[in-house]
């Protein structure tokens, strides 16, 4: 039964023309920004070119890419309820879970592979651009450099997954855009702006924890990696619980 589902939920995820363009517009600023900030970092002589460095600095794309990648995670369910369509997805499938869930699977199966694969792209033109100023370039066997670059589509996927949870939970397009943005760049922004006893609260948000493994967090405190992405795990899994719970409850 799930299989038939998944290839539904497919199938309506790739016949949407704004699926495409959200993905080519992810994929650009990915790409555009980290080969520029590579660029211009590799031509300064002062720049620093620790591994880590270096890869952070082909990576910071994401951070916008993510707006377009949340976006689509909204629309994945979202959009459903502005034309109606979800009334014969529960209808087709009453006990409702199994089209969240399908929902969400397509979209990480898109996302992540697509993000790894444009995160790796994305260092290797880096390097390039680091090479061309005959400057030592990092390489992917270095653990530290691995982890950041593949964190960055881990990040990218469960934020996203965050964001399919809160458009199931508002219904709303709009709305649900709002929150994500809201949750994800703004709330972060302004609490950096405020006294250090409240600031350093910052650690423990969405964008911040799930953001160190990349080291693309804003928050000068950042969890250590992987205990921060776990806390970003946890904040998906709340999240898709109570999506889960309203969709049950909530008349479509």
């Amino acid at each position: 039964m799930f299989w038939p589902l998944l290839r539904s939920e497919w199938t309506k995820l790739r016949s949407v023309r704004s699926t495409w363009w959200l993905v080519v517009v992810a994929l650009t600023l990915t790409v555009a920004i980290g080969v520029a900030v590579s660029a211009s970092a590799a031509g300064e002589p002062g720049s620093s070119a620790l591994p880590a460095d270096v890869a952070t600095r082909s990576v910071l794309g994401a951070i916008l890419a993510q707006l377009a990648l949340d976006t689509l995670g909204v629309l994945v369910i979202s959009g459903e309820y502005g034309s109606g369509m979800i009334r014969t997805s529960m209808t087709v499938v009453p006990r409702r879970l199994p089209v969240l869930a399908a929902k969400i699977a397509v979209y990480v199966a898109l996302v992540l592979p697509v993000t790894a694969l444009t995160s790796v792209g994305t260092f290797v033109l880096g390097q390039v651009a680091w090479r061309s100023h005959h400057r030592p370039a990092a390489s992917l066997g270095d653990p530290i450099v691995a982890r950041i670059v593949f964190g960055v589509a881990l990040y990218l996927t469960v934020a996203g997954v965050c964001a399919v949870a809160i458009g199931t939970l508002l219904r709303s397009t709009a709305g649900g855009i709002t929150v994500v943005a809201g949750v994800f760049f703004v709330v972060p922004t302004v609490i950096q702006a405020m006294p250090s006893q409240i600031s350093d609260a910052a650690r423990f948000l969405p964008s911040n924890a799930g953001g160190g493994l990349s080291r693309i967090a804003t928050s000068s405190h950042s969890l250590p990696p992987w205990p921060g992405f776990a806390l970003l795990c946890g904040y998906a899994a709340v999240l898709v619980a109570a999506a889960a719970w309203r969709l049950r409850r909530a008349d479509v």
